[in-house]
């Protein structure tokens, strides 16, 4: 999974993005165009698809178009270390996931990591301390299902946190008392620590380029 983040510019051809995200669609890639909120992007755009070169071509294809890359994120789809014992069909949606939710326009990005700090070092815990600590991070984020889709990426050795996190809702409201509430869960108030934070709202890319002022 890719994650890309864009500014505008006088530069910016939109009919040029709009065949660059269809051309993605033609491969069989999935793309998920966003209109970002605040300074640091205009644009979003997340590229899942089992091929690297073929996200990479993607990337290649939307700088080509004059948007600026402000930001980016590489990660790959995977089963925690901590959910291997879950059914399959609990299992599948995390590795081949179907982007994006229906119904739930809302999103947000973030990545982390787990700290080491001293006492505070994840990495240092027992194996069965840490099932404990992420069995009682799951159970918070089970009382938002139906309301909030959460896909957790590996990216350890890929970029520089471990994972990414991709949080899909009908409202704002729902993304930020999803996160307000797992904080206070040990293993991220202790353990974690967390990169910028991105959210704005997903629609096709038509839609998304008229939200992000590059069409009148």
């Amino acid at each position: 999974m890719l994650h890309l983040f864009f500014k505008a510019s006088a530069r910016t051809d939109a009919e040029a993005v709009v065949a660059a995200v269809k051309s993605a669609h033609d491969q069989e890639l999935q793309v998920v165009p966003f209109a970002v909120l605040g300074h640091k992007a205009d644009l979003g755009v997340m590229v899942l698809g089992p091929d690297l070169v073929a996200l990479r071509r993607v990337q290649s294809a939307m700088c080509s178009t004059g948007l600026d890359l402000v930001g980016s994120f590489t990660s790959l789809t995977e089963v925690s270390e901590y959910a291997k014992g879950m059914p399959a069909e609990r299992l599948e949606p995390r590795l081949h996931p179907k982007l994006p939710p229906e119904g739930k326009r809302a999103i947000c990005f973030y990545p982390m990591s787990k700290r080491r700090d001293g006492d505070d070092n994840w990495y240092r815990l027992p194996y069965e301390r840490r099932l404990e600590l992420m069995y009682e991070h799951g159970t918070s984020g089970r009382r938002f299902s139906g309301r909030v889709l959460q896909l957790v990426t590996g990216s350890t050795g890929l970029d520089d946190y471990e994972w990414g996190v991709t949080l899909f809702a009908t409202s704002p409201d729902d993304l930020k008392d999803c996160v307000y509430t797992m904080r206070f869960d040990e293993a991220s108030a202790r353990y974690a620590d967390f990169g910028p934070f991105y959210s704005g709202f997903v629609g096709d890319v038509e839609e998304v380029l008229v939200t992000c002022g590059l069409v009148q």
